[in-house]
């Protein structure tokens, strides 16, 4: 009898412990709407993603261009202004570098927030920005390194064609490096969307905060902690599968 009566107590604990599950899934999403407040997390964690993306992928480019000139071409050059201006210009892009990747985003983001746009009360867009600037400087040094594996005989073959060094760079260099660098790019993506949880620190109701909120309404965090934990890494699980069928394809298209 002793098994049986071991299988009745897991089987109530199990009813027990769903009947819980149950109850406490109603108070967190289903009482007064809570689940809204998920889905407009959600939007606003990725709109944050995509504009700080693209922002960085152009502060990177640009940086990456000028890091890798001067890499390749400084001891080269003659002397003169326009050696001189890249110097200071590629100074001002490693100082950059150096301060971005050399301290917490969570600290940039108040310090762009708290201090350089004090008077704007435009969260949004100022975390758009904040992340934006962070991404630039890990997309500049991808990039960079994209630029410096590309064989000096391309470089030649545009000088070659009558392209100068700026067309060389736009028409024949940048093209394969970007084919080169996305699956990683698409990687910085990923990276970046886990980033975005501390834009509560900036009063901004994105997917972290909006869990946290439901927390603090109902006194129960298991839910809507496990539930925000759940979305990101479905997000996640997601984005990673398109970045291997991004990198199947590249690996394709070479053969």
């Amino acid at each position: 009898m002793e098994p049986h009566f071991e299988r009745l107590r897991i089987r109530r604990f199990l009813e027990a412990w769903m009947a819980d599950i149950k109850s406490q899934f109603i108070l967190n999403f289903i009482e007064k709407d809570r689940w809204r407040l998920l889905v407009d997390g959600l939007g606003n964690t990725l709109k944050i993603t995509a504009v700080a993306c693209l922002i960085g992928i152009c502060i990177g480019v640009i940086i990456a261009i000028v890091r890798s000139t001067w890499d390749k071409n400084h001891l080269t050059m003659r002397p003169g202004i326009g050696k001189t201006l890249l110097g200071i210009v590629n100074g001002i892009c490693k100082v950059y570098l150096t301060v971005i990747r050399g301290t917490p985003v969570v600290v940039q983001l108040m310090i762009i927030y708290y201090i350089i746009f004090a008077s704007s009360r435009n969260s949004l867009a100022i975390a758009m920005l904040a992340f934006g600037i962070n991404s630039g400087a890990y997309v500049a040094e991808i990039v960079r390194g994209g630029i410096m594996s590309i064989d000096e005989g391309q470089f030649e073959a545009g000088r070659s064609l009558g392209f100068n060094y700026v067309r060389t760079m736009q028409y024949i260099i940048i093209p394969q490096v970007f084919k080169n660098v996305l699956p990683t790019l698409a990687n910085e993506f990923i990276v970046l969307l886990k980033e975005t949880s501390v834009a509560g620190y900036v009063a901004i109701r994105d997917l972290t905060k909006a869990g946290d909120i439901i927390r603090g309404a109902t006194y129960s965090p298991f839910l809507p902690l496990i539930g925000v934990a759940l979305i990101y890494l479905i997000m996640v699980v997601f984005f990673t599968w398109l970045v291997g069928r991004l990198e199947r394809r590249l690996r394709s298209s070479d053969h």
